[in-house]
């Protein structure tokens, strides 16, 4: 059976830059309040007219392809992650594979908000490993800015996301030594209302957005942010060890451990529970904060760009969302 390798990595971020000093145009909030609670300084906000979700996916796919040495006609799948569409549908995923001309190639979209880089990685993984694909293209992107409350009624979450997207070129290999070696996938929509947006949806009376949805803010992002971190900084750590122990090996043979860009103060609390040095834990969430399904391989090639990633290492990916859903994937370098 043939193993999965990570042979490429890329990300886009659009160019405009919002300071946490910018937002208090729009809201009652301060540099410190931001920074504080999130770790947060600044954000990309995509530019309408300029950028699209599937621009930014497409500009990352570009990257991790060169990166990669392969061109489009050497890909199998393309597997999209997002929450943020560019249509309601058909999903980004054809409109990105439209933008790099590969058509009639499968693409495959998926919404498992925060984990869902995670999942298409596990998905594209699995395909590999049966022989159907050789090589797939696996892309995390977003454009959050345009559906959060920009208000100070809404500032608890408008704070916190950002736009971007990454991407990695996945392919067959022989070799055991630098591979996915696994991935582990978990959920629970017990808790489905305690981060969520209930608007638009299919389970209503009218086919579209009425004034009393948009006044009762059934668009608006609700959280209930007690409960998201609890969950959070269990489930962080039970997905971690899981997949370390399922092969072999412990917190302190991990050489790097790319978490889910959610909030620094989780980021720290895993990294303390765990005892791992500050310089085994990426986190740019200070700089793009929280980009969703993007914000692992933006982080994985930002890593792999600052020398963090080599040959030999040991990384993990985890991440936690809602859904609730959480997953993990260990890599050999």
């Amino acid at each position: 059976m043939p193993h999965t390798r990570i042979t490429g990595v890329g990300h886009y971020v659009p160019e405009n830059i919002v300071t946490n000093k910018d937002l208090t145009r729009w809201m009652d909030t301060s540099d410190e309040w931001i920074t504080e609670r999130t770790g947060i300084r600044e954000r990309r906000f995509f530019e309408f007219g300029k950028d699209t979700n599937a621009g930014l996916a497409t500009r990352a796919s570009r990257m991790a392809m060169e990166r990669a040495g392969v061109t489009t006609d050497d890909i199998d799948v393309i597997v999209f992650a997002t929450i943020t569409p560019d249509y309601f549908f058909p999903g980004s995923a054809f409109l990105m594979q439209r933008e790099l001309e590969m058509e009639t190639k499968p693409v495959i979209d998926i919404r498992q908000q925060c984990s869902g880089f995670v999942y298409a990685l596990s998905i594209a993984d699995q395909f590999i490993k049966t022989g159907m694909y050789r090589r797939a293209l696996v892309v995390g992107s977003e454009i959050q800015s345009t559906w959060i409350d920009k208000s100070t009624a809404g500032r608890n979450v408008a704070v916190i996301f950002g736009d971007g997207a990454g991407a990695v070129v996945v392919e067959a290999t022989d070799d055991p030594g630098h591979r996915i070696l696994s991935t582990h996938l978990h959920a629970d929509g017990r808790f489905a209302e305690d981060l969520y947006v209930k608007d638009p949806g299919s389970s209503r009376p009218v086919r579209a957005a009425t004034k009393e949805m948009i006044d009762e803010g059934g668009f608006n992002v609700v959280m209930n942010g007690n409960t998201v971190f609890k969950h959070a900084v269990v489930r962080f750590e039970e997905v971690i060890r899981e997949a370390l122990d399922a092969n072999g090996f412990s917190e302190h043979d991990l050489s790097l451990l790319i978490p889910h860009q959610a909030n620094i103060r989780i980021s720290e609390y895993i990294r303390q529970k765990m005892g791992l040095p500050e310089d085994r834990v990426m986190n740019n969430i200070q700089k793009y904060g929280n980009t969703t399904a993007a914000s692992i391989p933006i982080a994985l090639s930002e890593a792999w760009e600052q020398g963090k990633v080599k040959e030999g290492d040991l990384l993990c990916f985890a991440a936690f969302g809602s859904g609730f859903t959480w997953a993990s994937c260990l890599v050999k370098w």
